[in-house]
């Protein structure tokens, strides 16, 4: 939302917004000159944008609707947005749309390419957003609700097909039934050769570790990064070394290739746009130590992505890696229990913070204390103070904290460190 207000923002649209509480990114929009409120508020605009996570029926957007104010989603004014664009490429996935979409961007970028990027997390180097020119739009397409539907693509890219966002979908096959509607809409879709869903989808190129037109080979971990061979087509190309830990991020790497090559970038482009992406914050971000152990914050709120992130940091840690988890709204954790269990075992004694609901009421079938009786190991954490002296009493030298999870989390985290 916030990459959107500063998009419209520069197109000379007067824009105002309201949040629900303070946080970096209204603190972003202020610097920029665009006024954000905390709280409800009277809305004067003629025009209100609101997210999908919004209650529909919240008090500020009836007495909107009963005004007769037109009401966009979020979905559709990036839509409408993405159709002013000739070339329109969207990431879609469970996982890894923010560090595909910006591998992508850098690529473009690099190329010379007048492009506009938006995403949901902040590159390291750019933020949400950027704008060289308004010949392609680069955009992550997000599956809650169906939003992704909202946009006429060029290129469509699929990450994955796990399942999430249990609230709105019914189950896999009714998530992967708007996968295909997704991909169909746009005039080429790419997929991931190794999701056993997403290669049923007619495409036009695929990839993948194991299999697929575009593949890495001779992959192995050069310090803390990967290095491998591109191959398309079986035919060798390019020998790429990335700047951001974690194998998935080879995946990533290789669906941004597969869509830059569509658009008709070099290879050796490419390769040298991956090479200057420095990562996403809140991938696998190395934040700083708390009482001299090392920290590290990842957007993992889904059992894929955990076992990911746990993967990377078994890799680094010489010692124990301490996970913190704060689960990320009720539903998902009630239907996806037994995968965020057998996941969270893997960890030594593993802390579990309080829910982030979002958009949920309350329901304890799927709480963290719910999740944490079904982890012997575990331990429920209710407060910053108190998971500062659980971390105190047991991390130690050459351990590896990992902070997990899409909520508050990382801001508790940050107010902790050394």
């Amino acid at each position: 939302m916030s990459a959107l207000a500063g998009l419209l923002s520069e197109r000379g649209i007067r824009v105002r917004g309201c949040d629900a509480r303070e946080s970096v990114f209204v603190r972003e929009l202020r610097q920029r000159g665009i006024a954000v409120t905390v709280g409800e508020e009277e809305i004067t605009e003629p025009t209100v944008v609101y997210t999908e996570a919004v209650d529909i029926h919240s008090a500020m957007l009836e007495k909107a609707r009963a005004e007769g104010k037109r009401l966009l989603t979020r979905a559709q004014i990036l839509g409408m947005i993405a159709g002013e664009y000739p070339h329109v490429l969207s990431v879609a996935g469970c996982h890894g749309k923010t560090s595909a979409t910006s591998m992508l961007a850098h690529v473009f970028f690099h190329a010379g390419k007048q492009a506009t990027c938006h995403i949901g997390g902040e590159d390291l180097d750019f933020g949400n957003y950027r704008s060289t020119g308004n010949e392609y739009f680069l955009t992550e397409a997000c599956e809650f609700r169906r939003s992704f539907l909202s946009l006429e693509s060029e290129i469509a890219v699929i990450l994955n097909t796990d399942l999430d966002h249990t609230d709105c979908y019914k189950n896999a096959g009714d998530l992967l039934e708007a996968y295909k509607k997704f991909a169909a809409a746009a005039k080429s879709a790419i997929v991931n050769a190794d999701d056993a869903n997403a290669i049923g989808i007619p495409h036009a190129l695929s990839f993948g570790l194991h299999a697929g037109d575009i593949r890495a080979s001779k992959l192995y971990s050069d310090g803390e990064y990967y290095t491998f061979t591109l191959s398309e087509k079986n035919i060798p190309v390019a020998r790429i070394r990335l700047h951001v830990l974690g194998k998935v991020q080879v995946q990533n790497a290789l669906a941004a290739y597969a869509a830059a090559r569509l658009s008709g970038i070099s290879p050796r482009e490419i390769a040298e746009g991956l090479e200057e992406f420095r990562g996403v914050k809140r991938r696998f971000e190395r934040i700083g130590t708390l009482n001299g152990i090392p920290m590290i914050c990842d957007y993992a709120h889904h059992p894929a992505e955990i076992a990911a992130a746990l993967s990377t940091a078994e890799g680094l840690c010489r010692g124990t890696v301490r996970v913190v988890f704060q689960p990320h709204t009720y539903t998902r954790t009630r239907d996806l229990m037994a995968d965020f269990v057998a996941v969270l075992k893997r960890a030594e004694n593993p802390l579990i913070y309080r829910t982030y609901a979002a958009r949920e009421p309350f329901f304890f079938e799927g709480s963290a204390p719910a999740l944490v009786s079904r982890i012997p190991e575990a331990q429920y954490v209710q407060t910053p103070s108190d998971l500062r002296r659980r971390l105190t009493e047991t991390a130690q030298k050459d351990d590896l904290i990992l902070v997990l999870g899409a909520g508050d989390i990382d801001e508790i985290v940050r107010g902790l460190l050394d």
